[in-house]
């Protein structure tokens, strides 16, 4: 029997319970907490488990949306006809005969220019991949390495800068930053599956996940292509895999000593001379190629100072006169965020201010809930993004109000001198973006103005973040 299903990943949103200010430790903010897997015994991964929990695994995948995958069924259509559907999937996961649907492949950009794939399986095989992970992960999870945090409950990008500024604090000032080429679809199958024997033994789960991995995929172009080697993002199932496959590789830098931190494909390994991180980047990557038969990115991968690095989206940097270590935006989150904040307000925006405000918003909580564990040192970034957001803002206005005469009386009635107004507007021939940093507009569109809108101040945010924390009772990070 064929069932063809699909899944996109879900991207788990990183623990909101406080901001690391210049006194208070991101290992206190943001402690990891232990694996709750360990509390009781995991029941044994076999087939009958997976069928067992194929409810459970719809309402996640459900819960995370997602687009449809090759054979156009959405979440909503499946979930109509789910008590035909999940016996039927069920009997065939318990007889063997369940083979998942293609994968529609999707390319989403990357910085840079660059195109990054997703794999998007059909919703029924997101249902069997998420009822798969649901048996597996209470095998692995336990064991896994505490400096691995990426796609683990409890983890996130903020725990793992939390590891990373201790041990700056520590005094390891040179980063190995190591960068996986093409990571997930390199992935060997026949490392990975034997990895997976060692603690599966039911054949039958072994043989479904084996299909998962060599389910064929469905270009844009309509090609369906064979897949021999990798693991496809998209899937609940594929972020597991990853850190069962790259476990080996943490379980080797903490044989050697290392200080490092793991977020999915991207370690950073901790030393205290740039000597000694040319030797470890050597080493290393000797270890990662020909024991693990993946490629480090050259061009990407480097030996430098934490400031100099991107570090899921941060950079570190000790403060030379305090000695305090800083938690700042990268220099690549520094331009993601200047040309999302152009994305949302355009020139041309045809709709009101006030829908432009409000769906600027969205997106500027969003990205400070994320970036609230920065230091105090980015409050003057934050308000360098402010101003640049109010003047963009202007320039809209002034675009909406079309002509230079009823510049001039909007800002009168928004009670700018008539003098001012008049001298601030007709004044030389300029532009609409030159006006828009102009004496008259800055007086009449003033941040009062746009506070009264209904405007997010990134850096007003910042601090009432910032003021919210409640420091934990486990005031460091927890490694076990």
């Amino acid at each position: 029997m064929r069932f063809e299903t699909a899944e996109v990943r879900a991207v788990q949103a990183a623990r909101s319970d406080g901001v690391a200010g210049r006194g208070v430790p991101l290992a206190a903010a943001f402690a990891v907490p232990k694996s709750k897997h360990r509390e009781e015994k995991a029941a044994s991964a076999t087939i009958e488990e997976v069928t067992k929990r194929l409810g459970e695994a719809f309402q996640n995948v459900a819960r995370n949306k997602g687009a449809p995958g090759p054979d156009r069924q959405s979440i909503d259509e499946v979930r109509e006809r789910l008590g035909e559907v999940l016996p039927k999937v069920s009997a065939a996961l318990l007889a063997g005969s369940y083979v998942p649907g293609d994968i529609r492949r999707v390319w989403i950009p990357k910085s840079g220019g660059a195109q990054r794939g997703l794999g998007i399986p059909n919703v029924i095989d997101r249902v069997v991949q998420e009822a798969v992970r649901l048996v597996l992960e209470p095998q692995y999870e336990p064991t896994f390495h505490a400096s691995s945090h990426g796609f683990r409950p409890g983890r996130s990008c903020h725990t793992a800068i939390a590891q990373a500024r201790s041990y700056v604090e520590e005094g390891y000032e040179w980063v190995v930053d190591l960068d996986l080429e093409k990571f997930f679809d390199r992935v060997s199958h026949q490392r990975l599956m034997a990895r997976l024997a060692q603690r599966v033994t039911d054949r039958r789960l072994l043989v479904l996940i084996g299909r998962m991995l060599k389910a064929k995929v469905v270009m844009p172009d309509g090609v369906v292509v064979g897949t021999e080697e990798g693991v496809p993002q998209g899937g609940p199932l594929s972020p597991l895999l990853s850190n069962i496959v790259l476990d080996e590789l943490d379980q080797e830098l903490d044989r050697r000593g290392h200080r490092f931190v793991r977020y999915a494909d991207d370690c950073n390994i901790y030393v205290g001379s740039e000597r000694a991180g040319q030797r470890v980047m050597a080493s290393v990557e000797r270890f990662i190629e020909r024991r693990l038969r993946l490629k480090v990115n050259a061009s990407k991968s480097a030996v430098a100072h934490p400031e100099e690095r991107h570090f899921v989206g941060f950079r570190l940097r000790r403060e030379p006169l305090e000695g305090t270590v800083e938690v700042l935006l990268s220099k690549r989150s520094q331009e993601r965020v200047d040309a999302k904040i152009r994305e949302q307000t355009p020139r041309n925006w045809g709709n009101t201010l006030r829908a432009c405000i409000l769906r600027l918003n969205a997106f500027l909580l969003g990205w400070m809930g994320f970036f609230r564990i920065c230091t105090p040192e980015i409050v003057q970034t934050l308000r360098r993004l402010d101003a640049h957001i109010r003047r963009r803002l202007r320039a809209i206005q002034l675009a909406h109000w079309k002509t230079k005469l009823t510049a001039v009386r909007k800002l009168i009635k928004l009670g700018v001198r008539p003098r001012i107004a008049w001298k601030g507007i007709y004044t030389g021939r300029r532009s609409r973006w030159a006006l828009s940093h102009s004496s008259a507009v800055d007086r009449g569109l003033c941040n009062a103005y746009f506070a009264e809108q209904g405007l997010v101040s990134l850096a007003d945010r910042w601090e009432e973040l910032a003021r919210q924390i409640v420091a934990p009772a486990q005031l460091t990070l927890s490694l076990g």
